[in-house]
């Protein structure tokens, strides 16, 4: 909006810029929910990687939900770097930080319910096999057999730590929007 006035002949213009409202988020607990979110994805975006080269390796079908986990993942990663540009920009809004994260916990939220069925459901599940073939049955010494054993031990905790970082991002997705919500509030 510009006034103008008229003061012997000449005009002198004022320009009225309207005011941004700026919105004060806590600087720390912001840092660490992008911190721990950026772990967990990049986690699982790792053992998914991992997983589908193996399945590769030994000629079988690779399950949807890992490329589904590393897609959700990979947007969880995008949805940051949206709020890192937007926090240099002075305009992150409570509004798009409760829309987003709202729409990355469904997501979330479908990927843990799977990555459940998988691990501890009703015939074949991975903890059933990982109890009968890894933790029931324990190698040592310098062989293949123990090589092997080794290797899957080590599959077995990569499904343990997906679903333990799906749980913890979950839960740090509804801790977000609670702190937008509670910034949106505070600064009202």
């Amino acid at each position: 909006m510009a006034t103008s006035v008229t003061t012997g002949g000449s005009y002198v213009y004022e320009r009225r810029i309207p005011r941004i409202h700026r919105y004060h988020w806590p600087a720390i607990q912001l840092n660490v929910w992008m911190l721990i979110m950026l772990a967990a994805s990049f986690l699982i975006i790792g053992v998914f990687g991992s997983f589908i080269g193996i399945q590769q390796q030994l000629n079988l079908f690779v399950p949807w939900y890992f490329a589904y986990y590393i897609t959700v993942a990979g947007l969880t990663v995008g949805f940051i770097v949206l709020l890192l540009w937007l926090i240099a920009q002075r305009r992150l809004l409570p509004s798009i930080v409760i829309i987003g994260a709202f729409v990355l916990f469904v997501l979330w939220l479908v990927g843990l319910i799977v990555i459940s069925i998988e691990l501890w459901g009703p015939t074949g599940s991975v903890s059933a096999n990982c109890e009968n073939l890894v933790w029931s049955n324990v190698q040592d010494g310098n062989n293949e057999a123990t090589l092997a054993w080794l290797q899957q031990r080590s599959i077995c905790q990569q499904w343990q730590s997906v679903f333990a970082f799906g749980v913890i991002g979950n839960i740090f997705l509804l801790w977000i929007i609670v702190m937008a919500v509670q910034v949106f509030y505070d600064d009202a």
